[in-house]
Order: C-alpha cells, then structure tokens, then sequence
C-alpha cells in the first residue's frame, strides 16, 4: 500500500457547533484547509485551535463554486489526494486506510458511500453515492449552487467503493434562501444543463410556484442531455404533485403514468400514485399500486430516492385501504409491519389498535 499526502479542503460559515466533531473525523489527513467565508460566530477561532489552516474570505457575490475553488486553491499542489467535505458531514473511521488501498497511480477520483439523511435511531434513510475525493490537478467546481466537480483533463479515472461512508448531520434550521436565485442564475447561464433545470423546477415547487415548477420541469425533460430515466422520472412526479396541489387530479395522475413508463424499476412513482388514489379515496387502486411498489426490493443508489418508498409509508396506506375494503386481517398484517418499521408515530400505534377492535368484534 503506497503512502499518499491527503488533504481535507472545506469552506466554512456560522458552524462552531460541529468544528470538534469534524476535524475528530478528518484528522486521518495529512492536512486540513478551510475557507471561512465571513463567520460571526467562534468558528475560525475554533478551527485554528484544533490545528487547521484557515483562510478568511468573504465571497461577493456569493457563489458555491467560486467558494469551492477558492478552498480548492488552498491545497498543497504536491498533495496526492483531495477531499472535499461540508463542516456537517463525519466520515466513518479508517476512511484513510482503505483510501490509500484502493487509490492507484491513475485514479483521479472516488466515488463513495454517503448517507445524506440519518433518522433519530441512527438509520440511514437516503443513501447514495458522492465523488469530492480527487486528484489535486484537473479538476474545478462548476455552477453557483448544488455546484458540480467538474473534470478539466483528457482521461477521468474513475473508482466506486462501498468501505468508505460519509454521515451527513445538518443543520435544519440553516436558511436556503439562497438557492432559488442562485438556481435562477445557474439556468441562465447554462440553460442546456439538465441537472440545473431539474433542480430550479424542484425548487419552485418547494417555494409552492406550482405553475412555474411545471413549466421548468418540463423544460427539463425537453432538454437534449435530460437521458437520466431516474432524474426524468422524478421530473414528471414533480409535475404530478403540483397538479396534485392545484387539485388537477387527471393531470396529476396522467403524468405519475408518465413516470412509472419512464422508470418502472423505481418504487417511487408507485408509491406517489398510491398516495393519489388514497387522496381521492379510491383504495383497491391504493391497494394495487402499493403492492406493484412492494414487488421493488432494492433501490438505484442515487439522491433521486425519496424516504417515503421504503419507510413504513406503503404499510400504512395498505392498511387503512384494506380496512375500508373491509379486510381486517390484512389491514392488521400492515399495521403491524408499519408499527416495526416506525414505532415512535403514535397515528400507527392508535391505526393498530383500532384494527384489532375491529378484528374483536367481528369475531
């Protein structure tokens, strides 16, 4: 196993509550560097106590890749190995050791495990995989938000591996305001960028712009590069809830059709068309929707997935529409399952109770 120099690279703002957390984690490194791009709290002070190099620097205007170059600039020009992480994420230790095992002399970049969403019992709900460890040449940060590592020289050298995770435990009350226009800016400048697109139309339906959501996401599955099945798919059940939203119900369906064509081996347009049917009370097709859903054991390994596909969610919605179809036993089966698979949601513990009272009396 060759040694290698390796160097964590990180922009900073207002993050003194995770500054110990984090460099416990990416200590395995040579080197670490930060950007601190204006903190008013005790971040840098605590940065710099924990022995990390860092740069202040506000950004004006503010642009995730130009912060993210900047940081970049930082790194020793003799390091072998880059990496990229956010102040909130914590690597599983002996990330380092397998990191020098797996890296060859051409590798330029590691795609590796990434649990973006951990819920309160420590499960990782929403898993995927991310790419910021990189050669220290070749590479730059394209696109004022959800910025993209972009490749720079004439042959990527691409490795995947499942022994390297990265945790993520954010800040929920950190704002995003500034998403939207940056996403606005982003389009502008690249109106061809398909991810870019998908990601303006999601973010006008989060701000409840269920006509400019719909028009943007179909601009989305317009675009020429839009050839992802997964990312179309998720497009057109965008498209689907916001009609859901201005109660266009046939729209709504007609374009969760669209999605379940569009990516068949994906749980999530089932699961949104059940939810549909069960909005609009018509539970034998709840039933048949949430049984094509639970045909579906495993999952592409992308940020497309929703939490809803395999959380207790599908056993909820059996159970209420086997029990309105009058089908005690199975609506009980259901219940159980969804009480296992989220025993803190008291509406599921009540659900079950009811049914068993139920069961009982028919008796």
């Amino acid at each position: 196993m060759k040694k290698r120099k390796i160097c964590v690279y990180a922009i900073s703002k207002n993050e003194e509550k995770f500054v110990s957390r984090w460099v416990e984690s990416m200590k395995e490194a040579d080197e670490i560097y930060v950007l601190d791009t204006g903190s008013t709290d005790n971040t840098v002070k605590k940065l710099k106590e924990n022995n990390v190099n860092v740069t202040v620097e506000k950004i004006n205007p503010w642009r995730f890749d130009v912060a993210r170059n900047k940081s970049l600039e930082l790194v020793p020009k003799d390091t072998d190995i880059c990496v990229c992480t956010d102040l909130d994420e914590v690597f599983v230790k002996g990330w380092r050791k397998e990191l020098e095992k797996l890296w060859q002399d051409n590798t330029t970049r590691l795609a590796y495990n990434y649990n973006w969403y951990i819920d309160d019992d420590g499960i990782p709900r929403v898993n995927y995989y991310i790419e910021k460890i990189h050669s220290r040449n070749n590479y730059k940060w394209t696109h004022p938000v959800h910025e993209v590592l972009t490749f720079t020289g004439e042959k990527e050298e691409k490795i995947t591996t499942d022994n390297i995770t990265v945790n993520h435990y954010p800040d929920y009350n950190k704002s995003r305001s500034s998403y939207l226009p940056l996403l606005e800016l982003s389009v502008k400048e690249d109106p061809e960028d398909d991810r870019n697109m998908h990601y303006l139309g999601r973010e006008y339906m989060y701000y409840k712009k269920w006509n400019k959501a719909i028009d943007t996401l179909i601009k989305h599955l317009s675009l020429k590069r839009a050839v992802w099945k997964d990312e179309r798919c998720a497009s057109m059940r965008f498209i689907s809830r916001c009609y859901k939203e201005m109660k266009r119900y046939r729209e709504s369906e007609m374009w969760l059709k669209l999605a379940i064509e569009e990516a068949p081996y994906l749980r999530d347009p089932y699961v949104e068309m059940a939810l549909l049917k069960y909005k609009l009370k018509d539970y034998k097709e709840v039933i048949k929707y949430c049984n094509e859903a639970l045909k579906i054991k495993t999952h592409t390994k992308s940020y497309i997935n929703e939490q809803f596909s395999f959380n207790e969610t599908i056993y909820d919605l059996l159970s209420v529409a086997y029990y309105y179809e009058g089908d005690y036993d199975k609506s009980l089966k259901n219940s159980i399952i969804a009480v296992e698979k989220n025993p803190k949601d008291k509406r599921l513990q009540n659900n079950k109770v009811l049914i068993e009272a139920k069961i009982k009396e028919s008796d």
